[in-house]
């Protein structure tokens, strides 16, 4: 196969006009080509193949568009098996589980008059359909017309190619939940609002938009609650309505409509509307939007033969540069201001939504961290705007509080952002109060997944006890633990000696849910005795989405103490071994179904390991602690090539707010951070023979692996800036002072390489 060179230019620095990077002769494809935002579409209920939709939308955009497939209010939006297509939506969803919120659609129809949503639906087929980040682009085959759409950060570009036809329609949907549409014939605009949401939101929470078209109305219809048309009609105000715009058209003839939204007022969305598109065409607000995402992509580039790779690699890092979405505004002063989630006034300062922390925690804020350190300071300005306006810090936000999940997960986003100095300083004060209070205050949290769920409990015990009718009590106690050494780490690093000591002595508290006798982390009684029976296959009770086989590793900042608590190193990599080396095997009493997530491990012929949910995914990096880095080599390449591909069947369960593909772009590097809080990055093995990253301080930073192929996977030597390196761990500020590490691979394990006591990553147990 020949040689394919796919980046070598020198990573340009984008200026405001959003220029898009010049590529060199040997670039045969800009990087945002590569991406498919179909990957993980074709999911349902009963199992996730990454339970995603095609985002249109710019990075972390306020608003993102996408078809319809199913019906207003379905949290599975587009089901790539589907055929028919309702609408285009403004949407907000970070998951099917939380749905989505402010939604309102477009749809063209021609002929006689459809508007329901049953009615109007048109077929479809993704051999006429064009799916890019920047582009969206169908044939509606019932009405012989494309719809295209092109998206801003708080716009879109609309474009409808019509057929001829005495009755072309544009309609706007406003949904369900309370809405308002006013047709200006006079301005060609529809103006109005919508309110439809899950929760999370105060009651004076809307969503304003503003439509502008180029065409003349004809006709001018609404509609009311319960589908009831108003014909020749202006305005409608209910439960659920929509405006109908109607003309004849010409073969060919294209109407195109520019949209903007805001949550803080109807004179925002226009500003919206006029700053981020006004007089452009849609080909320049298409291309504006491809500018964008060039310039992301580019922060990364590959070189490698395997153009499927690439292909997966860049639709993953498409995922990771969604979410949290910006729910942040510039006003007429060109100052950043908010609606607040939280107590519904517009203030001052940055926000971010729509991310639930129990997932993203562990690798997303990190590459924020590692490679958009500006970006990642902004959303802990948001963080600390949430805290202010809330009293507490969010730890599932959609946009508001939202009640799911577990965990204290926001102080090791906070610290590990704190320590690698992306916290502005006027925030840090602010900040490790709200993580404090995380820790030591129970009452008048606003959901059961704000602050620390049976927190008494575990301030006084040690554990979160499993008979006290707290769910999940076992998974509490660890992420606890962990979540009080990363509130240690910073305390130490500001100087408070008591706090930090306070913290790391509470830290070990993972060791108290440690069943010696089964080697697992165990549900504990208030009375100090195990849960019994224990069956360390059943899924939830004790735990949260797995077992015990799955959580026993959560113990993110003490390998070395588990290790110690199993009896030793041997033992310790012999138990990782089984759990891939077992049947797939269950109990799934708890739930009373077999849930997707079961059936997620069951299939893909890796024993128990459940790589398509979060708790488990550090765990193959852990042989490095036992001084086994070959079996990480060899188990993260597995992964990497037979769970995940650019398809729409892509990925192997939840992709949950770019997380699974956080994954996915570290492994493929080489590295992933195991503990977010410590300066350090596990090694696994690299996928590519290239890889190059263009740090935001202006260093690059290079990963190169020779002889790497499909069978070579195995590192048997390694170079940091050309010496030798033997650590099975690079650290933070190796990767940001720039520099090349390189690796030599080949297709058998070397069982020396950075296999020494002093070669394994950092454990807490280490320093003490």
């Amino acid at each position: 196969m020949r040689y394919l060179t796919l980046l070598l230019i020198s990573f340009l620095a984008v200026s405001c006009k959003n220029e898009t990077p010049q590529k060199s002769e040997k670039q045969q494809t800009s990087l945002v080509d590569y991406v498919n935002p179909l990957m993980g579409t074709d999911s349902k209920y009963s199992l996730s193949n990454g339970n995603t939709y095609p985002a249109i939308a710019t990075p972390w955009g306020m608003n993102f568009w996408t078809p319809m497939t199913s019906k207003m209010g379905d949290g599975w939006t587009y089901k790539y098996n589907e055929n028919k297509i309702r609408g285009i939506k403004q949407t907000h969803q970070p998951s099917p589980w939380i749905n989505d919120y402010a939604a309102f659609s477009f749809m063209a129809v021609t002929g006689k008059l459809k508007y329901k949503e049953e009615e109007r639906q048109s077929w479809f087929s993704h051999k006429a359909e064009t799916v890019k980040p920047y582009h969206y682009k169908v044939y509606l085959a019932d009405y012989d017309t494309n719809v295209e759409v092109a998206p801003t950060e708080r716009a879109a570009h609309f474009k409808f190619t019509f057929p001829k036809a005495d009755s072309s329609y544009i309609m706007l949907d406003a949904f369900y939940k309370g809405s308002m549409v006013k047709i200006i014939p006079e301005e060609r605009k529809i103006i109005g609002y919508c309110r439809n949401n899950r929760g999370g939101v105060p009651d004076n929470f809307h969503n304003y938009f503003v439509a502008e078209f180029d065409k003349d109305f004809e006709i001018t219809h609404t509609w009311t609650d319960d589908w009831k048309l108003q014909e020749n009609s202006k305005n409608s105000e209910g439960e659920h309505v929509g405006a109908i715009i109607g003309f004849k058209t010409k073969k060919g003839e294209i109407v195109h409509v520019k949209v903007a939204s805001s949550f803080i007022s109807p004179e925002q969305a226009q500003l919206n509307l006029d700053r981020e598109i006004g007089s452009d065409s849609f080909e320049t607000t298409q291309q504006k939007a491809k500018n964008a995402w060039e310039k992301e992509l580019n922060r990364i580039q590959i070189e490698d033969e395997n153009t499927d790779h690439i292909k997966t690699f860049y639709s993953c890092l498409y995922r990771v540069l969604l979410f949290p979405r910006k729910f942040y505004e510039i006003n007429d002063k060109n100052e950043v201001v908010h609606y607040s989630p939280y107590n519904g006034e517009v203030v001052p300062g940055y926000m971010f939504t729509d991310n639930g922390f129990w997932d993203t925690f562990r690798a997303v804020f990190p590459f924020f961290n590692l490679m958009y350190p500006e970006l990642n300071s902004q959303i802990m300005e948001g963080l600390a705007n949430t805290y202010k306006e809330s009293g507490w810090l969010p730890e599932w936000a959609s946009p508001g509080h939202r009640d799911c999940m577990i965990g204290s997960n926001s102080a090791p986003i906070i610290a590990d952002a704190f320590l690698k100095g992306n916290v502005a300083s006027k925030d840090e004060k602010t900040l490790l109060e709200a993580i404090l209070k995380n820790a030591t205050i129970e009452e008048g949290r606003p959901a059961t997944s704000v602050g620390r769920e049976g927190l008494d409990y575990y301030n006084k015990l040690g554990y979160v006890p499993y008979d006290v009718k707290i769910n999940e009590n076992t998974a509490r106690t660890l992420e606890y633990a962990y979540a009080d050494f990363t509130i240690a780490k910073m305390a130490e690093k500001l100087g408070n000696k008591e706090l930090a000591d306070k913290f790391y002595k509470q830290s070990f508290n993972y060791k108290n849910v440690f069943d010696a006798s089964t080697n697992l982390m165990r549900g504990k009684n208030e009375d100090g005795t195990f849960q019994s029976p224990f069956n360390p296959l059943k899924w939830g009770d004790a735990f949260t989405e797995g077992n015990s086989l799955h959580y026993t590793w959560s113990v993110f900042h003490d390998i070395e103490g588990l290790i110690n608590l199993m009896g030793g190193k041997d033992t310790f990599v012999k138990q990782l071994d089984t759990v891939f080396s077992m049947p797939p095997d269950f109990d799934d009493s708890y739930y009373g179904i077999t849930i997707h997530e079961i059936r997620e491990m069951q299939i893909v012929n890796m024993g128990n390991y459940a790589h398509g949910n979060q708790p488990i995914q550090h765990m193959i990096y852990l042989y490095n602690h036992g001084q086994t880095p070959y079996k990480a080599q060899e188990k993260v390449r597995d992964v990497l090539t037979k769970l995940y591909t650019a398809t729409p069947d892509g990925y192997c369960g939840d992709e949950d707010n770019g997380q699974t593909s956080a994954w996915y772009v570290f492994s493929s590097l080489g590295f992933y951070p195991v503990t977010p809080g410590v300066d350090q990055y596990v090694i696994g093995s690299p996928l590519f023979k290239k890889a190059m990253l263009h740090l935001e301080n202006g260093n690059t930073f290079t990963i190169e692996a020779e002889n790497n192929s499909p069978s070579n996977y195995y590192i048997q030597s390694a170079s940091l800036n050309g010496k030798e390196y033997n650590n099975s761990f690079i650290e933070y500020n190796a990767i940001q002072n720039g520099g090349k590490l390189e690796f030599n691979l080949g297709s058998k394990p070397n069982k020396d390489w950075a296999s020494k006591e002093e070669s394994v990553p950092y454990s807490l147990s280490l320093e003490n």
